[in-house]
């Protein structure tokens, strides 16, 4: 099998609605999409969501990233050689994690095609749908409550809450979200940097009565110490996000004990095939792990979908990056019932 054709272009989605966290609102987004053939009439898709605060990434870079290594890297070459093209672009890639993401996403396409059978089986298949959280963005207390009700009766149980910008207004949300919700209902919380190491500690003790799921990356993604510093001082469960990036960022996460759990996104990492060693690390270091998304297409959720399902280590899912973008082409390769992903019927990515 050889590649023989790749061509690559951008896309703009508008949000249902602005959605704001602690360091930035967006009411768009543009993902990257590539397409690549194969001399047997198998062709495979993939997805970038690039981040620029995040990721260090945009479109444009991502463009570029295409045609000057993903290009010339992978045309006329085999694409079950995948370890070898995924080493030779990550010379050139590591500081394009999404458009690494992009190219590594379409050859496990590929080979699943090949195969005959959907990504997560190729890895493993450990199960076939996985619950997931959905977000509420920064909002005031009423909207969010409302929020937490319409997601309640469309089937989720569980929601994340992002803040990080005012610490008493955080506190208030999640106690009435409790006090009108009840038990039942799984409550994680985000706040995207926003926090000092005192302010993350009066948070959890404040919201005690409310029994949180988790506290993701409370603190400044650059100073693990300060993450370290939280995740010693509170009982409730501390995710690292944006502080993690590669592979030696887990290493130096978890061999530290700065994190309780990680949350893997295949666009910050470059893929799947670098989320796997990731997870890896994880696993060894007794570290749960959760994998989460950008604001990106159903292609790409559907990607973090078939890695999640393929390990048992992972746990948690947060991917509800594709439910409040118009005008995805990709929209259907995901299935949500109830607050539970499940893969697209087909071989590879599933049936586009």
């Amino acid at each position: 099998m050889k590649i023989t054709h790749l061509e690559c272009w951008q896309h703009e989605m508008k949000l249902s609605e602005p959605f704001t966290i602690a360091y930035e609102t967006i009411d768009r987004c543009v993902n990257v999409f590539l397409r690549i053939e194969t001399n047997t009439g198998i062709t495979g898709m993939g997805c970038a969501a690039p981040d620029l605060p995040v990721t260090g990434e945009t479109a444009a870079t991502v463009l570029t990233a295409f045609k000057e290594c993903i290009e010339p890297v992978l045309k006329g070459r085999d694409p079950f050689t995948y370890k070898r093209l995924n080493h030779e672009l990550k010379k050139s890639l590591a500081k394009h994690p999404a458009a690494h993401a992009m190219a590594d996403m379409a050859l496990y396409d590929i080979m699943a095609r090949k195969a005959g059978v959907p990504v997560y089986k190729l890895l493993g298949g450990y199960r076939d749908s996985i619950p997931t959280s959905i977000t509420i963005g920064i909002l005031p207390l009423e909207e969010t409550l409302e929020k937490t009700r319409q997601f309640l009766a469309q089937g989720f149980r569980c929601i994340k809450i992002k803040g990080g910008k005012n610490l008493e207004e955080d506190v208030e949300k999640i106690l009435k979200i409790r006090e009108t919700t009840g038990p039942a209902l799984g409550i994680r919380f985000d706040a995207n940097q926003g926090y000092t190491v005192a302010e993350a500690i009066a948070f959890i003790d404040k919201t005690r009565s409310a029994n949180i799921e988790l506290l993701e990356q409370p603190t400044a993604k650059h100073d693990n110490e300060l993450l370290k510093q939280v995740t010693q001082n509170v009982h409730v469960l501390v995710m690292a996000d944006e502080s993690l990036m590669t592979l030696f960022d887990v290493f130096h996460l978890t061999r530290h004990d700065c994190t309780d759990m990680i949350n893997i996104k295949l666009m910050k990492t470059g893929g799947i095939a670098e989320a796997l060693h990731i997870n890896s690390v994880a696993k060894a270091a007794g570290v749960d792990v959760m994998v989460g998304c950008m604001d990106e297409s159903a292609l790409g959720i559907a990607a973090a979908l078939h890695f999640a399902l393929a390990r048992p280590n992972i746990r948690y899912a947060d991917l509800d990056g594709h439910l409040d973008l118009t005008g995805d082409p990709f929209a259907a390769m995901v299935v949500l019932r109830d607050g539970v992903l499940y893969p697209k019927e087909g071989a590879g990515l599933g049936d586009i």
